[in-house]
């Protein structure tokens, strides 16, 4: 990744949408190299955060000083809860999928919150070498499927949500990444992703920027609104689905639970 001193003049001049997009994608280059240098396990897992999160603060450190910045691999700083821009970062996101080559269902997270609100967001996926942002948010066609898909995870899907697919006559789609799967529901791959097993905000922050610039519906498990750079950064459930899907999974929400 060239971080050279006119790339980061250039990237200091983009907007916040263009320049999330350029963080997760300079992020998932290196993250490529890295899967490049001979590492397994564990020690492959932990050279991917230790690379892409080192990559990232060094980027925004250069590019935008005087934001505070949330990410998982970083001690958190409680100056953000005063700050008024925060960059909320998961540098890897599905890290055993990283560590498992060829699979592509991992992800780098970066989104922009601003006095209250999600403004800007990117989930690059560079095994696909596609990166999903609010600079160019998908547009997402009618269902090609004649039965919901919802995506789960391929290790340990909820039992709630195999409920709900009995109830809806829903599909389930096992995938790695938080991330990837959002991004799933703008790309066709899937229609929803019911989530209440425990997460932070850096899981979901960027996905659902990119989620809600595409015009699909994001909330808590609950129906309540998702909210970020909290002081304690658990955001454990979400649903994300096509708009006409948000109704039937939160009344089968309210009337069986999570549990």
């Amino acid at each position: 990744m060239n971080d050279s001193v006119d790339a980061l003049r250039e990237a200091a001049h983009l907007d916040d949408h263009a320049l999330a997009a350029w963080l997760a994608t300079a992020a998932g280059e290196r993250l490529l190299e890295v899967r490049e240098e001979g590492l397994t396990g564990r020690e492959l897992k932990d050279a991917g955060d230790l690379a892409a999160h080192e990559l990232l603060m060094r980027l925004l450190a250069a590019v935008r000083p005087d934001d505070a910045v949330l990410s998982e691999e970083g001690k958190d700083d409680p100056v953000r809860l005063t700050a008024d821009r925060v960059w909320i970062v998961d540098p890897l996101d599905g890290t055993r999928e990283f560590s498992e080559p060829p699979r592509d269902d991992w992800a780098v997270h970066v989104a922009l919150w601003e006095r209250g609100e999600l403004v800007a967001g990117a989930v690059a996926q560079p095994a696909l070498g596609e990166t999903f942002s609010t600079a160019a948010p998908p547009s997402v066609p009618p269902r090609t499927s004649g039965r919901p898909r919802i995506a789960v995870s391929r290790t340990r899907p909820p039992a709630f949500v195999e409920a709900l697919a009995a109830e809806i006559d829903a599909e389930l789609v096992p995938m790695g990444s938080a991330g990837v799967k959002v991004i799933s529901v703008t790309r066709d791959l899937t229609d929803a992703y019911v989530h209440a097993g425990g997460q932070y905000e850096w899981d979901n922050a960027a996905p659902v920027a990119v989620a809600r610039a595409a015009g699909l519906f994001c909330s808590r498990v609950d129906g309540s609104d998702l909210v970020y750079n909290q002081e304690n950064v658990s955001l454990p459930d979400l649903i994300v689905c096509r708009p006409e899907l948000a109704q039937p999974i939160l009344d089968f929400v309210r009337r069986h639970g999570t549990d």
